[in-house]
């Protein structure tokens, strides 16, 4: 006899699993690529490219180093010192030096920056609200809660695989 809480599984149950896990997979590499494809759109409409907004929301809760910021894009230091230049030029970031360490550089994201960022994000939510109008309020909820456990699931995953 199985003890409460104790699942019994069976090939048709691995099955399913397999199954839903093909499908999730499929659907969040389609939800994905429209993200992506409807973001590009919109930075368009406000002349910056995507890795620059990616630069932008990376910086504008934080002061980092051109090589702080190119190991959380995944660029090269040479990739990432030419996308500041670019962002300097169009007074979207400004370099300036360390309080505690004059020697090191950090960025600060202008006015002129914080304002792009939140008038492409404005226009995201446009969009994404458009898209969702028809959607119940319940949901909306289940959405999130799927999508918030999952995260929460990928998150941990990650922290377990960098101490392995």
């Amino acid at each position: 006899m199985l003890g409460e809480g104790v699942r019994m599984v069976t090939e048709s149950s691995i099955q399913e699993f397999e199954q839903c896990v093909i499908q999730l997979e499929r659907l969040l590499r389609t939800v994905s690529s429209i993200i992506k494809r409807r973001g590009r759109d919109v930075l368009q409409d406000f002349d910056i490219t995507t890795p620059q907004f990616n630069a932008l929301l990376i910086l504008r809760h934080r002061n980092l180093t051109i090589g702080e910021l190119g190991e959380r894009m995944f660029l090269a230091c040479s990739t990432a010192t030419d996308l500041i230049d670019r962002m300097e030029r169009n007074n979207l970031v400004e370099r300036v030096r360390d309080s505690n360490d004059r020697r090191v550089i950090r960025l600060n994201v202008t006015e002129r920056g914080m304002q792009m960022v939140d008038e492409v994000m404005t226009a995201r939510i446009r969009y994404l609200s458009k898209i969702l109008q028809d959607v119940s309020l319940e949901e909306l909820k289940v959405m999130i809660a799927g999508m918030t456990h999952l995260e929460e699931l990928m998150r941990d995953s990650q922290v377990t695989s960098s101490r392995a």
